[in-house]
């Protein structure tokens, strides 16, 4: 399946490390002629940090997209609502925003985003990115697995010999995870 025309809804959260592999795979997405909608958790929309300052990203997201991020729990709340996407993708995706939706906490942006876009039963894909990922993350990674509607993008360990319990969604294969996600596929090997 091709991505032309494809309205994806993209959420940014506060792996700040991952933003620029993040941002260069947006890219692609767009020259494939989908219509991205930007989203932005709350502390993504609004932290400085050393790998960036947020403003800086905020602007190149929406250039990229020419399209405003939304970035309020009132923004995002009608995506579902008003069936406003084929598809969700949160990338990256930080231990802290899975453990709340395999809990079903829904206190923010990035949540909020999802359960209004699961509403329709659509899929959502999981760009996952942290530094818990084979310790206490892991069981909310296990819930997800096996829900309905949620696919991964292929992930590793990050740097298994100074952080052997972190995992990082591998950017080359967004893309073709959502692609296969359309189709109610999850991509294999999962696991890289």
């Amino acid at each position: 399946m091709q991505l032309e025309g494809k309205k994806i809804g993209f959420v940014f959260t506060g792996s700040f490390c991952t933003f620029r592999k993040t941002i260069e795979q947006l890219k692609k997405i767009i020259k494939l002629n989908a219509k991205v909608i930007p989203i932005m958790s709350e502390h993504s929309y609004s932290m400085d940090t050393k790998f960036g300052k947020a403003e800086d990203f905020i602007k190149e997201i929406e250039d990229i997209t020419n399209e405003k991020v939304l970035h309020t729990i009132q923004d995002v709340e009608v995506l579902g609502p008003k069936d406003m996407l084929d598809i969700l993708v949160v990338a990256p995706a930080t231990g802290n925003t899975i453990a709340k939706l395999s809990n079903d906490i829904i206190d923010g942006t990035a949540t909020m985003a999802v359960k209004s876009h699961l509403r329709r039963e659509k899929p959502v894909v999981i760009a996952i990115s942290t530094n818990n990922g084979l310790s206490g993350a892991a069981e909310n990674i296990g819930k997800l697995l096996n829900r309905k509607h949620y696919f991964f993008v292929p992930f590793k360990q990050d740097n298994p010999i100074t952080k052997p319990r972190s995992i990082v969604f591998d950017p080359e294969y967004l893309v073709s995870t959502i692609e296969l996600a359309l189709d109610n596929e999850q991509i294999q090997p999962l696991l890289l």
